[in-house]
């Protein structure tokens, strides 16, 4: 299993292990939705705004960081590399899966978003599942 341990989510490690266990595949990347960093304009047919949506959680998948891996993931890696480079390579095999996980996801790569994460602490977290 591998994380890069920018984000926090509420993914349940188990059915994630159990997801990729079925798959005939070297790889399983977790797809997330993403909030929007920015607030969407509707419009209508003749460009008139008809609405505003305050950062929207979007519809399609990116890569949530969580991700299992095979032993032959290494022969897909290069020296000096970056993991991209592989999960290329197995996308043109056909050997990544999508493990699709709709639950709390929130990135930690910039100030303002530990920012919104410490708020979030505060409020009673949607990704604490442990008892204290």
């Amino acid at each position: 299993m591998v994380t890069y341990g920018d984000g926090v989510s509420d993914i349940d490690i188990k059915k994630l292990v159990a997801f990729h266990k079925n798959q005939d595949t070297i790889g399983t990347v977790t797809g997330v939705h993403p909030r929007s960093k920015y607030g969407l304009l509707g419009t209508d047919k003749n460009k008139i705004v008809t609405s505003f949506i305050e950062k929207p959680v979007l519809r399609e998948w990116v890569n949530g960081g969580f991700m299992i891996f095979k032993r032959d993931f290494f022969n897909y890696l290069k020296e000096n590399e970056m993991e991209h480079e592989a999960l290329k390579r197995l996308l043109g095999k056909k050997q990544l899966s999508l493990y699709m996980h709709d639950g709390f996801w929130h990135s930690m790569d910039t100030y303002p978003d530990v920012d919104n994460l410490n708020k979030f602490w505060e409020k009673d977290p949607e990704w604490k599942i442990w008892k204290d």
